[in-house]
């Protein structure tokens, strides 16, 4: 639940920058029972976790809504992904539904490698999805998987950004890590990526990719944070590259399954200390250019 510290702390971060509003790219609104049992992962400290991870957001969903409003956000996604087949095309009908219902919601689609997955997701890209999440740790699934030949190159030719959580954190998986999404831009280099979580650990991997494609970007998702750093710092060495890209950087909160305050987010982002012009597009610009979003 929010408390009106929580409020004011974001409140003053946003007028610290004068920001119309905050553009949240990984924020995960479910049906309720997938959602619940992502919840149950979490309370379990799961092996992909490994440690406590309190939800510091369990609330109902109109609650949810509401807090992210509260906090001056204009524009999040609602990330759904499946970790098995015939799951996917569910997901996107309900996503779908809950955009229709929820406009400042960013059409959210999914997909998993499976013979009929380009037919769903040409569907989902004629109904107006405007970002896919794809889970390469949760899925178990290889990015050159042949059964998503088809869905990358339909996602690269409509220029839809899709999400993508690749990096081997916090747990490795089989098919994590920068080398298959090197891989995967080298057959579609108009893909569209965005890294999730600054593809931590492999930190400055994935900085090479985004130096080396103008289409990846990356979000701020948990990086940064207390939670983060502790286990996994991003390198002093590296926020250079951070300026320089300052353009390709999407604020991510991975709301409501965070263990820290909102505003802890966005302060762990500010205290980088790379200028107020550049928190500002990280936060707001940048995604707004992305999206089209006036």
């Amino acid at each position: 639940m929010t408390d009106e510290g929580d409020r004011a702390a974001v409140a003053r971060f946003r007028s610290r920058l004068d920001l119309p509003g905050i553009i949240d790219v990984h924020t995960h609104f479910m049906p309720d029972r997938v959602l619940r049992k992502v919840w149950a992962y979490f309370d379990s400290a799961g092996p992909l976790i490994g440690r406590p991870w309190p939800i510091a957001y369990r609330d109902d969903e109109h609650e949810r809504l509401a807090t992210l409003r509260g906090f001056g956000v204009r524009a999040f996604t609602s990330l759904v992904y499946p970790h098995k087949p015939d799951m996917a095309a569910w997901l996107n009908e309900w996503a779908a539904d809950f955009a229709a219902h929820t406009p400042d919601c960013l059409h959210t689609a999914t997909f998993y490698p499976e013979h009929h997955a380009a037919s769903y997701v040409g569907a989902a890209v004629e109904s107006g999805a405007r970002i896919f999440k794809s889970h390469i740790q949760v899925g178990d699934y290889h990015p050159g998987d042949p059964l998503l030949t088809d869905v990358w190159g339909l996602l690269s030719e409509a220029g839809i950004p899709v999400l993508i959580h690749c990096g081997s954190g916090p747990a490795p998986g089989e098919f994590t890590g920068p080398e298959p999404i090197s891989a995967l831009l080298q057959r579609f280099p108009r893909l569209t990526l965005i890294i999730a979580h600054m593809g931590v650990p492999e930190y400055s991997e994935f900085l090479d990719l985004a130096q080396r494609y103008d289409n990846v970007y990356l979000d701020t998702t948990m990086s940064f944070t207390d939670f983060i750093e502790e286990r996994n710092p991003f390198p002093r060495s590296e926020y250079s590259r951070l300026a320089d890209l300052g353009d390709r950087i999407l604020f991510g909160s991975d709301f409501p399954n965070i263990p820290y305050s909102y505003a802890h987010a966005l302060e762990a982002v500010e205290r980088l200390d790379l200028g107020v012009e550049w928190v500002r597009a990280v936060c707001h610009d940048n995604a707004a250019r992305l999206f089209r979003l006036n």
